[in-house]
């Protein structure tokens, strides 16, 4: 038992190490050139908010081995548990919060402030908001605390008398109780009156957690829903979509030609917002007219990316042509391997949770079966679930970005992203990261049972008033899945179809 212990934390240790130095490598080779030698405090959120959101999903794998070390005892409290998950899932959670409603906004305001202004001026104006955010989020979990900071659990009142211990026993379907009298002793005989509702309040941290998992669940149960089907079928689609030969040189010249007269149109564009922006025109047509700007620009620099693809030059131009062509096949691959882990996830959910009773374990099994394969492969393939989810909300906040007008596009490019691009992506894993550890821990509630996550994300968010219908009647799930098949259907329909370059940009009066 003691090898075990040290092994799991020696484990740990050098888990949280190699995530902080992967996220640092993430942050080196992301960021744009403009922000290289500067912008250190949103950087270091970065770095902080990406880690807290990698070690959440890699904590619940972590429950699970951390239950292993009690697997022989009699009762879990006959010995002692290597980590106290209680207590780190609620630490973890709490950094959470933080970081997504009170540091990395100010971080985004500071950043995204006026560059004339003096760095006072900024750090007053981003505390001025972060402040005013902070007052209001207090007083909402105040009042909702006080008024329905309460869980109801519903239990079976269940009785009996007490006799001498006699010679021996004489139970059976007629008699399940100790001694005479009318006494309900057996839970499965119980009629609907032996229900009471057992009502006690609920911790302030895990009210918290509670309350940051449905905003989360909700922006989870959007982004992921469709970003689960459009992340494959759009890696799919790439390639069959993909430039099929070179083009000539005076095709080249064409199109690089009527890329240049667009790039100037967006830039007067550009120059005009800023202009309303500097003079305080900041309205709906504004705000419209830059998101307009904004995808515009994005659809040019894929252009141009497509075009240089056609058009290979310098004295590697065979290898470049092969290079895409590999870089193509490999999005092929990439693409039905993900098809196959969304339709696993898809049909999991409907499986094992959708349908009452379960029709099977699925995955819960699946996982089981590799963890008696090797020790730590079962909770590999767990820990990937988990984080396929994660991207499947970034594809699909990138993809819905792109279509909705309320929705902010934040592209992340390998050696082009500026920090507030970082800063909105974290903000919105660190969120949905919180939903993604209480989906996994209901979806494989079968392999992750007995955990402390369980503990917090199953019986105590399920029981919390005001919120527990929302999982009683599966309301995420059923719109998780109702969202990723509208999306399967919607690239079934469209996704095939080569995009056209638009014409002329013009802003609308």
């Amino acid at each position: 038992m003691g090898d075990f212990n040290l092994a799991l934390v020696i484990v740990a240790i050098v888990v949280c190490a190699l995530v902080l130095l992967f996220n640092v490598y993430l942050l080196v080779n992301y960021q744009h050139p403009d922000d290289a030698n500067q912008a250190y405090f949103p950087k270091l959120v970065v770095v902080l908010g990406l880690s807290v959101a990698a070690i959440s999903i890699l904590m619940l794998p972590a429950d699970v081995a951390n239950r292993q070390a009690c697997r022989h005892a009699i009762y879990n409290g006959a010995c002692s548990l290597t980590l106290p998950m209680k207590d780190l899932w609620l630490a973890i959670y709490i950094a959470d919060a933080v970081l997504v409603f009170f540091v990395i906004p100010f971080a985004m305001f500071y950043y995204e402030g006026d560059q004339d202004k003096s760095v006072g001026k900024r750090v007053k104006s981003a505390l001025l908001w972060v402040v005013t955010t902070g007052i209001v989020c207090a007083l909402v979990l105040g009042i909702l605390y006080g008024l329905i900071g309460k869980v109801d659990f519903t239990v079976m009142h269940l009785s009996s008398s007490t006799a001498s211990f006699p010679s021996s026993w004489s139970f059976s379907s007629g008699q399940p109780c100790i001694g005479g009298g009318s006494h309900q002793c057996a839970a499965y005989q119980a009629p609907a009156s032996a229900e009471k509702t057992w009502t006690m309040r609920a911790t302030f941290p895990e009210y918290v957690v509670a309350l940051a998992t449905v905003v989360g669940s909700v922006l989870f149960t959007i982004f992921g829903g469709v970003g689960i089907a459009c992340l494959p079928l759009g890696l799919i689609f790439s390639f069959i979509r993909r430039p099929k030969a070179v083009i000539t040189r005076s095709q080249y010249i064409k199109e690089a030609t009527e890329l240049g007269k667009k790039a100037r149109e967006l830039k007067k564009a550009a120059d005009a917002l800023h202009q309303e922006e500097r003079s305080g025109s900041k309205g709906r047509k504004w705000r419209k007219n830059v998101k307009a700007v904004e995808k515009e620009l994005l659809q040019l620099e894929e252009d141009v990316k497509l075009l240089e693809e056609m058009y290979p030059q310098g004295e590697k131009a065979e290898t470049t042509w092969a290079m895409t062509v590999l870089g193509y096949l490999a999005k092929l691959v990439l693409g039905i391997l993900g098809l196959i882990v969304s339709v696993a996830w898809v049909a999991h959910i409907v499986i094992y949770l959708l349908i009452n009773p379960p029709l099977s374990p699925f995955l819960n099994e699946v996982f089981i079966k590799l963890d008696d394969v090797w020790g730590l492969l079962g909770t590999v393939a767990f820990a990937f679930f988990c984080f396929y989810l994660l991207l499947a909300v970034i594809a699909g906040a990138m993809m819905l970005g792109l279509r909705l007008v309320f929705i902010t596009i934040h592209p992340m490019k390998w050696g082009a992203t500026l920090m507030n691009s970082f800063l909105f992506n974290v903000a919105l894993i660190l969120l949905c990261s919180i939903s993604v550890i209480q989906f996994c821990a209901t979806a494989f509630g079968y392999y992750a049972q007995a955990t402390a996550a369980q503990e917090i994300f199953g019986h105590t968010l399920e029981s919390l008033r005001g919120i527990k219908y929302l999982y009683k009647y599966n309301v995420f799930q059923i719109a998780f899945v109702a969202l990723a098949g509208l999306t399967f259907v919607y690239y079934a329909a469209f996704g095939w179809r080569r995009k056209k370059p638009s014409g002329r940009f013009q802003l609308s009066s």
